[in-house]
């Protein structure tokens, strides 16, 4: 649980969501006719590193013994507090507005969610996850994976 994870997905620029993902509707939308692509591959270079990240209210964290979920599901007030992660790489691998595609490694506790709103953010612009895959974690990687017709094959 403790090793460092690569990501990869999508973010999609030029909304929020209150859940930072499409667990929620939309809640505010931006422009993005001044956004270029070197200004987004910036902004993503410009988050990596140790950094304070605030978790969303749509979290698992517990607040007075409750989930933030449940909390915020409820339309209740939920505090958190930023916590200290590192991202140690976050690579834009194809930008094709309103979606970013990119790839992520991070420490443990990170959450995707709040990287892309902080994205968004940075960009003076507004940001959500659309799409999420976990490609390793620490030394168990995706491209290393089989298929079950390929297990089939190993134990027959």
């Amino acid at each position: 649980m403790g090793l460092e994870k690569t990501y990869s997905g999508v973010i999609t620029l030029g909304a929020t969501t209150p859940s930072y993902d499409l667990e929620t509707e939309i809640d505010q939308r931006f422009d993005l006719n001044n956004l270029s692509d070197d200004q987004i591959r910036k902004a993503a270079e410009s988050m990596t590193g140790e950094v304070d990240q605030m978790p969303p209210i749509f979290s698992a964290k517990r607040v007075d013994g409750k989930r933030a979920y449940d909390l915020a599901r409820a339309g209740k007030e939920v505090e958190l507090k930023p916590k200290r992660i590192v991202i140690s790489g976050f690579e834009i691998l194809q930008i094709n507005l309103p979606d970013v595609h990119f790839r992520i490694s991070c420490s443990k506790g990170t959450y995707i969610r709040s990287i892309a709103f902080d994205l968004g953010k940075n960009l003076n612009n507004g940001g959500h996850l659309t799409a999420l895959r976990r490609e390793r974690i620490g030394e168990f990687d995706l491209k290393n994976a089989h298929t079950i017709e390929e297990w089939i094959e190993i134990i027959g």
